[in-house]
């Protein structure tokens, strides 16, 4: 009995020591102030302190997410939402990967084609949106080259700055091995350009969701983006906060995603660090 009550005690103390060491770690910190902005945002809008068509209370959208979800189609324009931005920024990217490659590797195609990309990566989204549409109209393509254009340049860029970072000499060290210029771009070039790329990659899945928004805030019939665009026809604020949200949390997601790719596979940079 007296051993039972021991392991007890040791036991409780563990567990006590874990929820210690958790408070100590601050994770929790980071919670408390969204969780007082929604708090006090609940209380007001009960209260009627704030116009509900202004800025609707916390239950308010969540009624608004449930009747979307159960009943609206939120899965049916979620699933096209990210189609689209799946392929515009598997386009985008592989052309960027291909382009700052290219020009990262050779100087003549660094003059050559460098200088057009830098000034079209200036020109923002919404500037070139009705070019694009009148172009191809306001079907799925059109929606789709806004996204590639997007998710194009920040992956062309960090892939020419990362290739143009790399250390001379594993160039020399290619050239004593005699590797040929595949080997020596797929052994020495590209894994040593890889942080760079990798940093791209997700830059580039970050503004191919943000080209999406503006992609179907403009003549659209169907996604997340034409729910809010509904939703303001009709005055339908709750709404509209339900797609601003899923579209904050979806983009924290995969940014989430890409950052624990980036970390698992650069994690030999940590250890050599270290």
């Amino acid at each position: 009995m007296a051993a039972d009550s021991g392991a007890g005690h040791i036991r409780a103390k563990t567990d006590w020591s874990a929820v210690r060491e958790a408070l100590r770690s601050g994770w929790w910190v980071g919670g408390l102030l969204p969780a007082a902005v929604i708090a006090i945002w609940q209380l007001a809008g009960s209260a009627g302190w704030v116009s509900a068509e202004f800025l609707p209370a916390p239950l308010s959208i969540a009624a608004a997410f449930t009747e979307l979800a159960v009943h609206g189609g939120l899965a049916h324009h979620l699933g096209v939402s990210f189609g689209r931005a799946g392929i515009g920024f598997l386009i985008g990217a592989v052309l960027g990967l291909l382009l700052g490659t290219l020009t990262g590797l050779f100087r003549r195609a660094e003059y050559m084609l460098d200088p057009g990309v830098q000034v079209l990566r200036l020109v923002p989204h919404l500037a070139i949106a009705p070019l694009i549409i009148l172009w191809f109209g306001f079907g799925e393509v059109s929606k789709i080259v806004i996204i590639m254009s997007g998710s194009f340049f920040p992956l062309y860029v960090n892939t020419f700055m990362g290739i143009r970072g790399v250390d001379n000499k594993l160039f020399e060290v290619a050239r004593v091995l005699g590797f040929s210029p595949w080997q020596r771009l797929r052994r020495l070039v590209l894994p040593a350009a890889l942080p760079g790329i990798l940093l791209g990659l997700r830059l580039s899945m970050a503004v191919a969701w943000i080209g999406l928004v503006v992609a179907e805030l403009i003549g659209s019939q169907s996604g997340v983006g034409f729910l809010i665009n509904e939703a303001k026809q009709n005055s339908n604020t709750p709404v509209i906060f339900v797609g601003i949200i899923i579209f904050a949390v979806v983009g924290k997601l995969i940014d989430s995603l890409f950052r624990m790719i980036e970390r698992k596979a650069l994690h030999w940079r940590d250890s050599y660090q270290g």
